[in-house]
C-alpha cells in the first residue's frame, strides 16, 4: 500500500512491475481494486500503477468538488511528485473520461490514451446514475444504504457476468461518502468532451462492451467522429466491465496497444 499527500489530502495508489510506467484510472463509485488481474498481466511488461481517486478507495475523502477537474489536476500532480514525465493513461467509465480530460489539459504528460466503457457526453450515462447526480436522491440513497446493496445484487447479472463484481462494488462503496458519490457523478453528468477531442493527437483507443447498461455503447461513435488517431474495439458479448466480462481478449488488446508504434 502506497501513498503521497497532496494539497488536497491522501492519494493512495498500488504499483506493480517493472518498465515503462502505464496508468490505470478506475471508475464511479470503484478503487484500484478493479484493476488487479490487468496490472497481474501488464506488470509483466509496465510498471503499472492504479489509483484511488479522492473521494474513493483508501485516498483523502475532504476534496471540496470531486469534479471531474479535480481528478485530472490529482493525475498531474501524482506524476509530478513520482518523477513520471510522461505514460499512457488507462481509464475506465469516469477513469475514462478523466484520461481523456488529462490527454487535452496536461497533452505533455500522455502518450497515449486508452478509455473502456467511458462516457463521452454525460448525458449517455444511464437514467439511475443521472439521478444519484441529484443531492436529495444522494441523500435518500445514502439513508437507505441497503435498499442500494439490495438492488447492486439483483442487478449484478446484468451489469456482468463475473459474480465477484458484487462484492467489489460492496466493498468500494462502504469506503465512499455522500459527497464523492454525488458530486463525481454530477460533474461526470455534466460533461461534454466533443468540442474538445480534436485536440488529443496521440495514439487512443476506445473499447466498449455491446451489452453495456451503465453508458451507452456507442459512446466509441464520438471518438471515431473527432479524434484523428483513434483505434475502436467492439466486445459484443462484454457490459460495462469488458476486464471482467471478456479478460483475456481485454489484456490483449491492451498491452497490443501499449507496444505498437
Amino acid at each position: 500500500m502506497s501513498s503521497i499527500t497532496t494539497d488536497q489530502g491522501i492519494l493512495h495508489y498500488e504499483v506493480y512491475g517493472r518498465g515503462r510506467p502505464v496508468l490505470l484510472l478506475h471508475g464511479w463509485l470503484g478503487s484500484w481494486g478493479l484493476w488487479q488481474q490487468t496490472m497481474k498481466y501488464l506488470g509483466q511488461y509496465y510498471r503499472t500503477y492504479a489509483l484511488d481517486f479522492w473521494g474513493f478507495g483508501e485516498s483523502g475523502k475532504k476534496v471540496p468538488t470531486f469534479a471531474v477537474q479535480d481528478f485530472v489536476s490529482m493525475v498531474n500532480q501524482f506524476m509530478e511528485r513520482l518523477g513520471i514525465e510522461q505514460a499512457p493513461l488507462i481509464g475506465h467509465s469516469m477513469g475514462g473520461t478523466v484520461s481523456l480530460s488529462t490527454a487535452i489539459n496536461y497533452p505533455e504528460r500522455v502518450s497515449k490514451v486508452a478509455v473502456i466503457g467511458s462516457p463521452i457526453m454525460g448525458s449517455s450515462l444511464a437514467f439511475l446514475l443521472k439521478l444519484a447526480g441529484r443531492r436529495w436522491i444522494a441523500s435518500l440513497v445514502f439513508q437507505m444504504i441497503g435498499v442500494l446493496h439490495f438492488g447492486l445484487r439483483v442487478g449484478a447479472p446484468i451489469i456482468t457476468q463475473d459474480p465477484r463484481w458484487y462484492e467489489m462494488i460492496s466493498r468500494d462503496l462502504s469506503r465512499t461518502t455522500l459527497e464523492s458519490f454525488l458530486l463525481s457523478i454530477a460533474s461526470l453528468r455534466r460533461t461534454d468532451l466533443r468540442p474538445l477531442l480534436g485536440q488529443i493527437k496521440i495514439p487512443a483507443m476506445g473499447m466498449y462492451g455491446d451489452k453495456d447498461v451503465i453508458v451507452h455503447p456507442k459512446q466509441w461513435q464520438l471518438m471515431q467522429a473527432h479524434m484523428p488517431n483513434v483505434r475502436v474495439e467492439r466486445f459484443k458479448n462484454a457490459g460495462h466491465f469488458i476486464m471482467l466480462d471478456e479478460p483475456e481478449r481485454f489484456m490483449h488488446t491492451v498491452h497490443n496497444f501499449l507496444d505498437s508504434e
